[in-house]
């Protein structure tokens, strides 16, 4: 075992899987010489060289475009861009090319890369710098979209990523690099993709969330001694709609929390989804809480911007309430 925080776990997964297939590659922004901003990449090049740990103009267009190029040729790269907000840039390259390839090609091509990059906010960063992309992403089709909340879950999906054969968005939240370490296996594991992870059992109310919410939801079920389900997606698409209506039809309340803005995210899919499958089992309606539907603001009024403690606590009350 290891001691390891998200950052660590996630270049520990990195260099397992360019040792097990020479087909891998890593290729981005300063994530060679430098590390990367985060140092996520931090000596790999020295142990895999510059054909395998590729330094890339600031282009993240063509850094996406490359990839695809690299996994039709029998490559499997994985692109980092260095912060969500600037992967706008190749969101043509994602949406109408690798996320199509499969289906444009029936199945005769697929595109096996991992693009990865850091999320959401919470660390006064500027603008671009703490975006919360995962719906859209996930609306597009034909991507598989991953957020882990920890080291553990960081390096097993990160691992069944890499060896599967579909594109793949991996976003990590630059909130929880570094917040916390936990014991992981030193060896290769896999997380399976599609399966959420029931962090605690309750029995009067569900809370849904994923990624940077985690611990604060965590945080509030603690300091109120909740009998609270806990369910991290960790998977974004594709969801695990059978945890999540398992544990909705169980407890028959339900708070939907994520970082991202409220209006057409990803609560509001996982309210469909309930009110689809069990709403006669609901005891009261679902609740969303998530940011307001603006753009990210300027690093002093992010406190305002992001859900808090008080803002869950008071969704908890009013849900328990009803």
């Amino acid at each position: 075992m290891m001691l390891a925080n998200m950052v660590t776990a996630i270049n520990n997964a990195l260099e397992l899987l360019l040792r097990e297939n020479e087909e891998v590659v890593l290729l981005g922004e300063d994530i060679g010489k430098d590390g990367g901003v985060f140092r996520v990449t931090e000596g790999l090049f020295d142990k895999f060289g510059e054909r395998r740990v590729i330094d890339t103009p600031l282009a993240e267009s063509g850094i996406i475009g490359t990839a695809i190029g690299m996994a039709l040729s029998g490559l499997r790269p994985i692109p980092e861009i260095q912060f969500a907000g600037f992967m706008y840039l190749g969101f043509s390259q994602l949406v109408n090319h690798a996320a199509r390839y499969r289906s444009r090609t029936r199945a005769t091509r697929t595109v096996p890369m991992v693009v990865r990059t850091p999320v959401s906010g919470g660390v006064r960063s500027l603008e671009h710098h703490s975006e919360s992309p995962e719906a859209l992403y996930s609306h597009a089709g034909g991507l598989v979209v991953l957020e882990p909340s920890n080291p553990y879950d960081a390096k097993g999906l990160l691992i069944k990523a890499g060896r599967g054969g579909d594109p793949v968005l991996f976003l990590e939240p630059t909130r929880l690099y570094r917040l916390f370490k936990q014991e992981i296996p030193e060896e290769a594991y896999e997380v399976p993709i599609g399966k959420a992870n029931i962090l605690s059992e309750g029995e009067d109310l569900t809370i849904i969330t994923y990624g940077t919410m985690i611990p604060v939801v965590k945080d509030v079920v603690e300091k109120r001694k909740l009998s609270a389900e806990v369910v991290d997606l960790r998977t974004i698409n594709p969801l695990d709609n059978e945890t999540i209506v398992e544990s909705a039809k169980k407890t028959g309340r339900v708070l939907v929390v994520h970082e991202a803005p409220r209006s057409f995210g990803v609560g509001a899919e996982v309210a469909a989804v309930i009110a689809e499958e069990a709403m006669f089992e609901l005891q009261a309606p679902v609740i969303r809480v998530g940011a307001p539907s603006m753009p990210y603001p300027f690093p002093g009024y992010e406190k305002y911007y992001v859900p808090n403690e008080k803002k869950i606590s008071d969704a908890v009350s009013r849900l328990l309430s009803l």
